[in-house]
């Protein structure tokens, strides 16, 4: 029997919402998430069930029923089986690797007697369920496989390559200290935005971030043309060390937040602001060099130090004028990791302390698999073949 047609789904979750209201909203999904996935595997299939094709890769086989923790309570879905073709609705595992590993980040937490009350709220509140330390051990393990997958997986050409790194906090040896993630993002051939690493080490020194980047290049990262980063020492230690001879572009946006260190007066903060602003947005390299050197002047008498400041590390943030002005305005900054933070503070923050670095490394890494695929099926981030560097519309 062919599913239902989309009409005669939306009219049976509509109908079910209008006589039970929000109770209804469990049974409401679940009938949803089933007729979605009968069309995934009709689509996987290249037809429909009983259809007859000479363009069909499988067959139907049945179903099996699946009980999931959802933040409405557990469903049992009714999930599409297939024969003689590889088949698991993405549906079902699309945006839920985050939530089963932020569920495992916590449940250790309570399993180890970390803020046992704090921890098991927070855990009924995202989960909907309680959770075993047996439940913990078989699910991390299954989990744990398939993230180290994504994370080892093979790289290729990356022209442009950028670094960054964030603080969690996380219980060590019975203490609290703060590890270091450490984050690669490139930008390919074709000009699609790829995750290409993640690591979670106890500091940014430069031995954690040369061993972050031998196994960037262990997995066959080469080609890289320009490096942006922020101006930490260990990272540009080790960036020397693995890329010699790489250009680097110091992110602008980070210069701008050290400036605001050298300046001697607030009331001076805009005005510095908007003496870089103009340096950075300038036409081309020379343009902004002459400009840099009017504002080193004009602060030499009222502000030496900042002078000598601007004067020593400006120009490391002007290497971006190599490129085409639309790959320029991409990568004057490292703003593109800037939501990849913002996305694993809003997921790390409700955990607030982690059980071990096992644990963060685990729900980052689900964090950043999700985003990844995400960007895989978008449009180009930057077109690499035009001269101008515009990217698709």
């Amino acid at each position: 029997m062919a599913h239902q047609s989309d009409s005669s789904v939306v009219d049976s979750v509509l109908q079910l919402l209008t006589e039970s209201g929000l109770p209804g909203m469990a049974e409401a999904f679940r009938i949803l998430l089933n007729e979605a996935m009968k069309i995934e595997r009709a689509q996987v299939l290249e037809a429909e069930p009983y259809e007859r094709t000479d363009q069909r890769r499988g067959y139907a086989n049945g179903y099996k029923p699946k009980t999931v923790g959802t933040r409405v309570g557990p469903i049992t879905f009714q999930v599409p089986q297939a024969r003689h073709v590889e088949f698991y609705p993405s549906s079902l595992e699309r945006g839920m690797r985050s939530e089963r590993a932020l569920k495992l980040a916590v449940a250790e937490m309570y399993v180890q007697g970390v803020s046992t009350r704090k921890v098991t709220q927070v855990m009924e509140r995202l989960c909907g369920l309680q959770v075993s330390s047996a439940q913990v051990s078989q699910a991390s393990k299954l989990l744990d496989e398939h993230l180290a997958a994504w994370r080892n997986q093979p790289l290729g050409e990356i022209p442009y390559l950028l670094l960054d790194a964030r603080y969690e906090k996380v219980r060590q040896a019975g203490s609290v200290v703060s590890c270091a993630v450490l984050i690669a993002v490139g930008v390919s051939p074709e000009g699609r935005r790829q995750i290409l690493g993640v690591s979670v080490s106890l500091s940014e020194a430069e031995v954690h971030w040369r061993d972050f980047l031998a196994g960037l290049q262990e997995r066959g990262l080469h080609g890289v043309r320009l490096i942006v980063s922020d101006d930490h020492a260990g990272l540009q230690a080790a960036r020397q060390a693995r890329f010699p001879g790489v250009p680097w572009h110091r992110c602008q946006f980070h210069l701008q937040q050290n400036a605001s260190h050298y300046v001697p007066r607030l009331p001076m903060r805009a005005e510095v602001a908007a003496d870089l602003r103009a340096v950075f947005d300038a036409p081309d390299r020379n343009e902004a060099e002459r400009r840099l050197q009017l504002a080193v002047r004009k602060h030499d008498a009222s502000a030496p130090k900042l002078s000598a400041w601007m004067d020593a590390n400006v120009p490391e943030a002007l290497t971006v004028f190599v490129l085409p002005p639309a790959h320029r305005r991409r990568l004057r900054t490292s703003n593109l990791l800037e939501r990849l933070n913002k996305e694993i503070k809003r997921r790390t923050r409700v955990a607030t302390l982690f059980p071990n670095p096992a644990a963060l490394l685990r729900l980052v890494s689900a964090v950043l698999m999700e985003i990844d695929e995400e960007w895989r099926t978008e449009k180009r981030y930057l077109t690499m073949d035009d001269p101008s560097g515009r990217a698709d519309s």
